[in-house]
């Protein structure tokens, strides 16, 4: 039987096809650099180092020929714009940080290349994190392979559409409340989000520290089993990383469920349902989809179990004002003093101050420092900011009432597929409601997962949102896994790509 074309290759696939020579890590990353060329008009890309990719995929060669033998050697990657590396620029999506070099790699930059993975570049993202659609990149809008009318959804929306298109087999992103889900969901492909501390923050542009989180988008979650394993683990330059041992999330997936069978693998597992999840607004296509997906768990095993997360709709005030309270902080350290954008006409220290924020930051993030400051001053903070940060917790408390009663929850990512590029621009609260399935994960620090679950309206993709327990992330990557053995809707390819 002949190989598939590469750039139809998943991580794994990949992976065995370097091992047995079938295909060279130099032969791979020049097919993948050449079709990231022929679709520049999706604008996933923001830098792309030909030469440094190059190198790096014969030295990963050279490494197969010494006979190194890690999955992942040789395999391409690209990082989203909020993560430094020393060979690239990072810019965070933003004028403020237009050219900035890094002296330094994150953690799960180096992570990855230490594990033989090709860098080809960093991906388009909203400004600092903040935004639904990545339309708020100071550079140019990422567009849905899908349908180069919509977003790909944001933050992540550049390593979402970038997978999808098939144009690398996996990319890193960031998720602060649902940034990584969403765009997994709009986009068609698989993502992941660990719990709150398993991947280092060191290295990663702070959006809201208490919330932000790096992981992966692939096509399967058997790859992202394969990058969260590389890229996760304890961190002593990270304040927040758990102190965990190395986790084999590729092996232990893999692993048969207690009483279960190759027909029924799924076997045992109770999985929650919040009816909050559910409402009247939902997407009629949406709802088919995962109510779709969700007959799909239970025919591999799985009970349905009705439960309740009675504060879902209070996470997304609870969101917006302690993510933009902590952005506000974060970023008053682009001042234009020591690195980053600086105006150049100024009268005094403070003139250049205003001027700098000015002219660096866009509207979204302005808008939403402005919102920070305010829930932060004195005789606001009592009544926003600490209020929220109770909530929050009475949030978390909701989860784990239903984690008695179920293994994981299970529902819709977003209310809506995929909407075309523009339509929100004037009315950033809609954006903001569309995130209300996702909100409460992060919120809380749980993980979640957004797997490939059908079309809805127009063929636009649909995912379906898993969420475990703190540290459950085996879990809810043997479930995905399972359904995809399953199904075929991880597989789907975007037309004229």
């Amino acid at each position: 039987m002949s190989q598939p074309a590469p750039e139809r290759m998943g991580v794994a696939e990949l992976g065995r096809a370097l091992a047995s020579r079938r295909l060279s890590s130099v032969e791979l990353t020049k097919h993948l650099l050449a079709r990231i060329t022929a679709h520049h008009e999706l604008g996933c890309f923001l830098h792309v180092d030909e030469a440094a990719a190059l190198q790096a995929a014969a030295a990963a060669d050279a490494r197969r020929a010494r006979g190194e033998t890690s999955a992942l050697l040789g395999v391409p990657v690209a990082h989203k714009d909020i993560f430094v590396t020393a060979d690239a620029p990072t810019t965070a999506g933003s004028r403020m940080l237009a050219g900035y070099r890094s002296p330094f790699d994150a953690t799960v930059v180096a992570r990855l290349r230490d594990a033989g993975m090709v860098s080809l570049g960093k991906l388009n993202c909203d400004e600092f994190a903040m935004g639904s659609a990545n339309e708020n990149s100071a550079y140019f809008a990422a567009r849905n392979p899908w349908d180069r009318s919509r977003v790909p959804g944001g933050s992540s929306g550049g390593s979402a559409a970038a997978v999808s298109a098939r144009l690398v087999p996996a990319a890193t992103g960031t998720d602060t409340g649902g940034s990584i889900r969403q765009p997994a969901s709009f986009s068609g492909v698989s993502g992941i989000k660990p719990t709150y501390g398993v991947c280092s923050r060191y290295g990663m542009i702070a959006f809201a520290s208490s919330l932000d989180q790096a992981g992966v988008l692939a096509r399967s979650a058997e790859d992202c089993a394969l990058l969260l394993g590389a890229m996760s683990g304890f961190d002593a330059r990270d304040a927040t990383s758990a102190e965990r041992p190395p986790q084999d999330y590729a092996a232990s997936m893999q692993a048969a469920r207690p009483g279960a069978s190759a027909t029924r693998p799924l076997s045992g597992l109770r999985i929650g349902v919040p009816r909050e999840f559910f409402p009247p607004t939902l997407g009629h296509d949406v709802q088919g989809a995962v109510r779709a997906a969700l007959a799909e768990l239970e025919k591999l095993g799985a009970t349905l179990v009705d439960v309740s997360l009675p504060r879902t709709e209070l996470s997304i005030p609870v969101y917006y004002i302690i993510a933009p309270a902590e952005a506000s902080s974060n970023l008053s350290r682009f001042d234009g003093v020591r690195y980053g954008h600086r105006a150049k006409n100024f009268t005094d220290l403070l003139d250049m101050y205003r001027k700098t924020r000015a002219e660096g930051f866009g509207a979204e993030v302005k808008r939403r420092i402005m919102i920070g400051t305010y829930v932060l001053s004195h005789g606001y903070y009592d009544a926003y900011y600490l209020q929220a940060q109770k909530l929050r917790r009475m949030i978390a408390d909701d989860f784990q009432r239903c984690f008695r009663d179920c293994d994981m929850l299970a529902g819709p990512v977003a209310p809506s597929v995929a909407w075309r590029l523009g339509e929100q621009g004037d009315d950033p609260v809609k954006a903001y409601l569309a995130d209300i399935f996702t909100l409460p994960a992060s919120l809380a620090g749980l993980p979640g997962m957004s797997v490939p679950a059908g079309r809805g309206e127009h063929g636009m993709p649909v995912g379906l949102q898993l969420i475990g327990n703190y540290f459950d992330e085996t879990r809810l990557l043997h479930t995905a896994h399972a359904l995809q053995q399953a199904t075929d809707w991880h597989l789907a390819v975007p037309p004229g790509v």
